[in-house]
């Protein structure tokens, strides 16, 4: 399955950036990306472990429960 690096903007809106067979190599573009932007651009990257595009979006799109908390 490959890796796909989407910026995600306000209103679960997404742009597709890349798309990587291997996570060392779409972690490293990921890293790179932030780094070169900086807090200057609107939208966070991330990257998506999917059978194919669709998915990828969809579980973008879910919202996420944060899990319990260490002792309570």
């Amino acid at each position: 399955m490959p890796y796909y690096i989407y910026r995600v903007k306000p209103f679960s809106q997404l742009d597709k950036l890349a798309e990587f067979d291997a996570f060392n190599d779409a972690s490293t573009w990921a890293k790179a990306l932030r780094a070169e932007e900086g807090s200057a651009v609107t939208g966070k990257v991330k990257v998506m472990f999917a059978d194919n595009e669709l998915q990828a979006e969809e579980l973008l799109c879910q919202v996420r429960v944060a899990g319990p908390r260490g002792d309570e």
